[in-house]
Order: structure tokens, then sequence, then C-alpha cells
């Protein structure tokens, strides 16, 4: 027997094991968990990306600054 029919077949015992356990509700919110889990791990890659991005831009940006506040402080020195 192929695998791929092996894993159906389990999955459906699965399915069909938690709606007799818990019915049908209860199977749907544990679905419904499983997908709020997983659009949020897709936005917390997003702000990890963002975080990223953002501390890149800023570092540059403070080492322009420093760079500009060196200048002025020696021409003022001087």
């Amino acid at each position: 027997m192929n695998s791929i029919l092996i894993e159906f077949y389990f999955l459906m015992a699965v399915i069909i094991l938690m709606i007799a356990y818990a019915g049908f509700e209860g199977t749907m919110r544990v679905f419904v968990y499983l997908e709020l889990q997983i659009k949020y791990a897709y936005v917390r890659i997003q702000m990890w990306q963002m975080r990223r991005n953002l501390r890149s831009t800023l570092k540059v940006q403070t080492e322009e600054f420093l760079k500009e506040y060196d200048a002025k402080r020696k021409n003022h020195q001087d």
C-alpha cells in the first residue's frame, strides 16, 4: 500500500476520533486555534524582519550623526 494513502487514512481516523470525543464544535475550535497560531507565527516573523531593518537603518543614521557632531565640535573648538 502506498504510504500517502496510509497517512491519509490515519489523518481521517484521527479527525473522526476527535469529533467522536470532543464533538464537532470542539474539533473546530482546535482547528481555529491552530490556524491562529500559524498566523501569529507569520506576524512574528514579519516583526523580526522589521526590527532587523530598523536596527540597521538606525545604526547607519547614528554613525552619520556622530560624524557630523564630531566635525561641528572640532570646528567650534577651533
